[in-house]
Order: structure tokens, then sequence, then C-alpha cells
């Protein structure tokens, strides 16, 4: 009974491999069409002020974004001239289309697989720099408000959403390899 289960288990492996790149593709498409909308454009600007790579596109250094933060679904007008002004909206919208980019050459794997290797690349560079994130937005971590539990290894909400880009790191590294291989196999 086990053998048959784990000779069928082996077999699973290229399915796998096509469901992490689904997966891959359905994220990045989401993901970065969020992007166009100013909730998600400004559910970034922590991570974007605090990220020695990619600070340099706001005007507003950080922390100065924090008196500037909107809850989801909450309008503040001057909320919005602030980010208007920092450059948030902007900046949101040509990361949204870089990441919707990434997985539409990922997508490309059956008609051009070096392309898709190439996106898969892409996405495992990103996750690096997403990763960084948890060195540095300090919201990334459970804030000392008062209880014991904060700080390292206390994860927030942003922090539980930047770590699950460890996974996004291993699903590229394996759509890269396949995409690889079938484009050295046609060659």
């Amino acid at each position: 009974m086990m053998n048959r289960f784990f000779t069928y288990a082996a077999s699973l492996q290229n399915t796998g491999i096509h469901l992490c790149r689904i997966g891959l593709v359905i994220v990045l498409v989401w993901i970065g069409g969020l992007k166009a909308f100013p909730y998600e454009a400004t559910g970034i600007v922590p991570f974007v002020a605090n990220s020695p790579v990619m600070n340099f596109f706001y005007h507003y250094d950080a922390p100065e974004y924090k008196k500037h933060m909107n809850k989801e679904g909450e309008y503040k007008p001057d909320n919005i001239s602030w980010h208007e002004a920092n450059n948030t909206y902007i900046f949101s919208y040509g990361l949204g289309a870089v990441i919707v980019l990434i997985g539409v050459l990922i997508a490309l794997y059956p008609l051009f697989p070096g392309v898709s290797a190439v996106g898969s690349f892409l996405s495992f560079g990103m996750s690096i720099v997403t990763l960084s994130f948890l060195v540095t937005t300090p919201e990334t971590w459970v804030p000392a408000l008062g209880d014991a539990q904060h700080g390292f290894p206390y994860l927030s909400g942003a922090g539980r959403l930047v770590i699950k880009d460890v996974i996004m790191l291993g699903a590229s590294v394996v759509t890269m390899a396949q995409a690889a291989k079938k484009h050295l196999e046609r060659r």
C-alpha cells in the first residue's frame, strides 16, 4: 500500500513544478495588478521608504510616512495629497507593471521556455528584495507596546506577509530550472 503511494507521489514531480509556475503567475499578476489601487500603493510605503535599495523612489524619507498612512478602505484626502507628493502612486503603478510583466514572462513557458526562465529569475531576485524588508522595515516585527512578545522572532502582519516570499523564492528556482532545461533541449 505505501509502496503504491510513494510510486504515485514520485510521478507528481512535473505536476508540482507546473503548479508552482501557475501559483507564481497568479500571485504576480494579481498582486501586481492591485498596485494600481491606492490602498495597495499606500500599503507598501513602509517597505519602500525603509529600503536602502528602493527608498530613492519616494520624495519623503522614512519615518515621515507614519503620519500619513490610511487603513485599508479608509479615505483621508489629506493623506492622499501627501502620497501624491511622495510619488507613492506613480511608483506603485510602475512596480505593479513590472510585477505583472514578470508573471506574464513566467506564463510563457509552453511557447518560450527561455523567456519563462528569465521571468523566474526575475521573480527570484524580486523575492530576495522583498525578504530584505524583514531587516529594513520596523513594521515587520511586533512592536514593543507592553507585551513580552515583541521584536524578533515575533512577526507582525506585515512580517508574515513578507516571510511567505521564501516560498516564491523556491518556486522561482524550480520553475527557472525546468524552463531553462526545456529551452536547452529545444536548441
